[in-house]
């Protein structure tokens, strides 16, 4: 699939913005669509983990036209501008933007339990993204997160007992082209306790 006119001017436009890297659009939207082949198709409910620029979130839309897509962001600027691409892109059928904290939106009751795969690129470390994004998935869900290519023995990031503390399988990696990522599967309801306040989860991280 080509890049859009219209999804390359939004990216373009992010970037300006300072809510995308200084990489090359291209390179960035490819990045995203391997992680969309890394998934395989999906046709469920997800949600993007700080979804900033709309890498990957906004792609993985695009990627999957049977999906249901909420895009996650703490910054107002930054919401801002994912509404205005969701609107510019003619897809507020079925992509949505929430604003505010993970650990607050999680305990949401028309958030929590309510995904079934919830990604993240670039979030936080793996015990914060995992700690987050718990709260957000229905038993069975997928967690899945972009590792970065420098990264070294990526599963081992992923403390087993940890992700089992929370409800998770060991992690499995995945990987197409570019797109290096681990996804984690939620096997049991996570206690009422994930996510800590907000915060905790970064500051005293659970490994």
């Amino acid at each position: 699939m080509v890049l859009s006119a219209g999804l390359r001017k939004t990216l373009e436009a992010a970037r300006q913005l300072g809510f995308l890297g200084p990489g090359p659009i291209e390179g960035q939207y490819g990045h995203a669509r391997d992680l969309a082949g890394a998934v395989g198709e999906f046709q469920g409910s997800m949600l993007d983990l700080g979804s900033g620029g709309g890498i990957p979130g906004l792609v993985l839309a695009d990627e999957w036209p049977a999906a249901v897509v909420t895009l996650l962001d703490s910054q107002r600027r930054r919401c801002a501008f994912l509404t205005a691409a969701v609107s510019d892109l003619d897809l507020a059928d079925r992509v949505r933007v929430v604003c505010g904290r993970a650990e607050v939106l999680a305990r949401v009751e028309h958030l929590r339990a309510q995904f079934d795969l919830v990604v993240a690129r670039s979030f936080a470390s793996p015990a914060t993204t995992a700690e987050c994004a718990v709260g957000f998935l229905r038993v069975g869900g997928a967690l899945v997160v972009s590792e970065p290519p420098d990264a070294e023995g990526t599963a081992a990031r992923w403390d087993p007992d940890g992700m089992a503390q929370l409800g998770f399988e060991a992690v499995v990696a995945l990987r197409r082209g570019t797109a290096g990522a681990v996804r984690a599967v939620l096997a049991t309801e996570p206690a009422e306790r994930w996510p800590r306040r907000d915060g905790v989860p970064s500051k005293r991280p659970l490994w």
